[in-house]
């Protein structure tokens, strides 16, 4: 069956999910878009350098998975999808995504790990129920003070990007359990992390490190720590190391 039977197909049954993963698509034809009952939609694993403006029209789309592409860039369009909980756009060539992402109230969960993103935009802290965020493998040197707003996010991936400091105003996210910020060029680490109450697991690994902040203790739920490969001139302060419950991997 060929790719446009297979579109047919859906269209006539009202089909909620579709998988066109791994279908060697360049181009997506505009029949998709006619597929309005779509709640799924599996575009993972093909040679897709865009997205057409024309994904907006598919109201009803709950989770949309574009990994492993060639995508150059996202259309405004993305933010007309206001029922989309699941964005996997890992192992692109995205630089930046659009504005409109702001717009994406339901997301959940977002994955634009291995990408070529040199910037973020600040209207991501509009999306205030994601629980997962990975930006991991990016070019990223700073990310906006507004990720803060997210207070049901958990889960934080930011390690090896280009990052030289991290806004203190993370400390808001009263949710968070796990922050990675392992291989980026951070001197220092906020003070008021001291008031991530939720927060389990702290990753900094190859950093430039001299110490960490002593209100890192008042982290209640906080279980492990690794600063290895930082140069930690300053050492890690007595507080911490005394904190009980605390494994330091150093």
């Amino acid at each position: 069956m060929n790719l446009l039977d297979i579109i047919a197909k859906a269209k006539e049954e009202k089909a909620k999910s579709l998988d066109l993963s791994q279908k060697g698509l360049r181009l997506l034809p505009p029949e998709l878009f006619e597929i309005d009952s779509l709640e799924e939609l599996n575009l993972d694993r093909n040679l897709l350098v865009e997205i057409p403006e024309d994904i907006g029209l598919l109201k009803n789309l709950k989770s949309l998975s574009v990994s492993e592409n060639d995508l150059m860039e996202l259309p405004d369009s993305i933010g007309d999808l206001a029922n989309l909980e699941h964005l996997y756009l890992g192992y692109n060539s995205l630089s930046e995504l659009p504005d409109s992402i702001g717009k994406l109230s339901k997301l959940d969960t977002v994955n634009i790990a291995k990408n070529q993103l040199l910037d973020l935009t600040s209207e991501i802290g509009k999306c205030q129920n994601v629980t997962k965020l990975s930006l991991h493998d990016n070019m990223l040197s700073e990310v906006p003070a507004t990720l803060g707003n997210l207070k049901k996010l958990r889960k934080l991936y930011l390690d090896n990007n280009e990052l030289t400091s991290i806004p203190a105003s993370l400390s808001h996210l009263e949710s968070l359990e796990v922050l990675m910020v392992s291989g980026n060029n951070l001197g220092a680490i906020p003070s008021e992390f001291g008031n991530l109450k939720k927060l389990k697991e702290l990753v900094l690994d190859a950093n430039q490190l001299a110490t960490l902040p002593e209100s890192l203790a008042e982290c209640d739920s906080l279980e492990t720590i690794s600063v290895v490969e930082n140069p930690l001139e300053g050492g890690i302060p007595r507080v911490i190391l005394d904190k009980k419950g605390l494994s330091i991997d150093q």
